[in-house]
């Protein structure tokens, strides 16, 4: 990834279908967020998020706040990103491993595109994004892991840490 970006990757034991729907959920964020920071869903112009969808969030970093977003990259079952009014985006990138059974998922944190990119050079938060997507693709992760292990498959949870 650029100067301007963060990732993370995981092989997740689910197939890209499964991990979409979830990605494609706004209320179903909070579930996911690592950071802490994502309370709740707050509206969305579509049930399922598509291209050019806006969705709302409750969010909290010390004080609470809302934050609106739009879809501004959308594949399905491979790629969504959204954004908010200050430009940088939130990535995820799907692909299919194994016969389409795991997905090896990418989130990548992108500041490039914000309007004062330059001010993140200043600002923890390149490496706490980085540390909060670990923490995000863990719920990923122990999300699927648990639906497995409750139906019964031993086999591994196909992630690495």
């Amino acid at each position: 990834m650029g100067q301007r970006q963060v990732s993370g990757t995981r092989v997740i034991a689910a197939k890209p279908e499964e991990i979409f729907d979830l990605l494609t959920d706004p209320a179903r964020h909070p579930e996911l967020d690592g950071s802490g920071t994502v309370v709740g869903n707050r509206k969305s112009s579509h049930q399922r998020l598509e291209l050019g969808s806006t969705f709302g969030m409750d969010m909290k970093i010390g004080a609470s706040y809302k934050i609106l977003n739009t879809v501004v990259e959308f594949e399905e079952n491979r790629l969504i990103a959204w954004r908010h009014f200050h430009g940088h985006r939130w990535r995820w990138q799907l692909e299919p491993m194994e016969g389409g059974t795991k997905t090896k998922v990418t989130e990548t944190f992108d500041w490039g595109p914000a309007r004062w990119s330059w001010l993140f050079r200043f600002t923890p938060y390149p490496r706490v994004n980085r540390r909060n997507i670990e923490k995000t693709l863990d719920n990923l992760q122990d999300r699927f892991a648990e639906r497995a292990s409750s139906s019964g498959d031993e086999g591994d949870d196909g992630g690495s840490r």
